[in-house]
């Protein structure tokens, strides 16, 4: 299938020489389509990491030479990190993955809730921003839910104004749905949830993969999202004020409670992970110097995210607009790239999900199906979440001839007997 499309934003071969997997021999000949569950590691990254088992690989914060620069490294990375999401080191808190993250965290939430106290939560999110709010409802919390258009999967922000009340502690919603992709206007949600002074919770993990947003034009109180999606180790991110976190119960052990870092990661940190969190940021410099040499670095963090908007925009377009011309599936959210992330599921009339993964696998592509831990919503979506949806999600390292293939491969595997 040929289709034309627009030079790329970025060099798409010096992209790809940053990340080993695509010049990895087991997966030559494939192209990668399930990247909202996860992005192949770049290799800023994996260099960091092997260093630090090779030779760091010791308790940080003793005198000795090696564990002083373990904990630099540790420290370097909440400080780079911080510099692309637009928030100084002291925010960047670590945990073993966005649940996980969650769950403490809606924990840690309880002492500033008393009883009658409302949550708002959506049914449109991944269950690991919603479960743990909901279940608050043991403590005495009222718990609201609101609701996404059945039709589209979208939520709309006038229905909002008619749960938020004075009584409101506490909102949680996605910045963008692992389903239907649609992005949330968090900076409005959030302006909307402070006027009755709400704090809001911020589900990134299906946005940040696009570009690292910059926190403190969202709004939000807390953004979670996984650095195992952004191209980083097994690690998910959480990002709050030291203000804020003052406010919330320790989950940690009650000695180390007067530690930001501790309060909040009960099993303690995963010291070689979150050191080679790093090569992320490094990762964006080399691509930002490569494509704008001498650029002033405080701009960067901005150049990056419209770089991999700029890479993917027109890609989404085409696909979307092939799934739109058919008939033998049923698209899920927006039709209109501009409105959404990179993140595509949908329906197949003819064939479940998983088959027609294992035939795109066949043919050298790999996809994602079932329901992604967005049962609420597919229920909402009149979807069986035990059939699922197929899901296409792909990030600036995705070239267009993957794209064109893709799409055949599609053409062929939906009319296959």
């Amino acid at each position: 299938m040929e289709t034309t499309h627009a030079a790329s934003a970025l060099d798409p071969d010096f992209v790809r020489t940053q990340f080993p997997a695509f010049s990895e021999p087991t997966l030559a000949g494939q192209a990668f389509f399930e990247n909202a569950g996860g992005s192949y590691a770049c290799a800023a990254v994996i260099g960091r990491l092997q260093e630090y088992y090779r030779r760091l690989r010791v308790q940080p914060g003793y005198a000795s030479a090696a564990s002083v620069e373990a904990g630099q490294w540790m420290e370097a990375a909440r400080e780079r990190l911080g510099e692309y999401l637009g928030v100084p080191a002291g925010e960047v808190q670590f945990g073993p993955s966005t649940s996980q993250n969650t769950y403490v965290l809606a924990h840690a939430v309880r002492p500033l809730l008393k009883p009658g106290d409302e949550i708002i939560v959506t049914n449109q999110d991944h269950e690991a921003n919603s479960g743990a709010w909901r279940r608050l409802a043991d403590q005495g919390a009222v718990v609201k839910e609101w609701r996404v258009d059945p039709r589209m999967g979208c939520l709309d922000v006038r229905q909002l104004d008619a749960l938020l009340s004075r009584r409101t502690r506490l909102l949680a919603f996605p910045h963008v749905s692992n389903i239907v992709g649609h992005y949330n206007p968090v900076a409005d949600i959030s302006a909307r949830a402070r006027a009755v002074g709400a704090l809001t919770v911020v589900d990134g993990v299906s946005s940040a993969p696009h570009g690292l947003p910059e926190i403190r034009a969202l709004g939000a109180d807390i953004y979670l999202f996984s650095l195992y999606k952004t191209y980083g180790p097994h690690q998910g991110v959480m990002v709050l004020s030291p203000r804020l976190l003052d406010q919330l119960g320790n989950e940690g052990h009650f000695f180390n409670s007067h530690e930001p870092f501790k309060r909040l990661t009960p099993a303690g940190a995963d010291h070689a992970q979150v050191a080679a969190a790093r090569g992320i940021a490094e990762y964006f410099d080399l691509l930002d110097a490569h494509h704008h040499p001498g650029g002033a670095r405080a701009q960067r963090p901005q150049r990056v995210r419209e770089a991999l908007r700029a890479v993917e925009l027109p890609l989404l377009s085409t696909l979307l607009e092939f799934l739109g011309r058919r008939t033998d599936i049923r698209l899920l959210g927006p039709a209109q790239a501009a409105e959404r992330a990179a993140t595509v599921a949908f329906v197949p009339r003819s064939v479940t999900p998983r088959e027609l993964g294992e035939r795109l696998a066949r043919r050298g592509f790999m996809i994602g199906y079932g329901g992604f831990y967005a049962v609420r919503l597919l229920q909402a979506m009149n979807v069986d979440p035990q059939r699922g949806v197929a899901r296409i999600s792909f990030v600036h390292y995705t070239t267009a001839g993957e794209i064109d293939g893709l799409m055949g491969a599609l053409d062929a595997s939906l009319r296959a007997p």
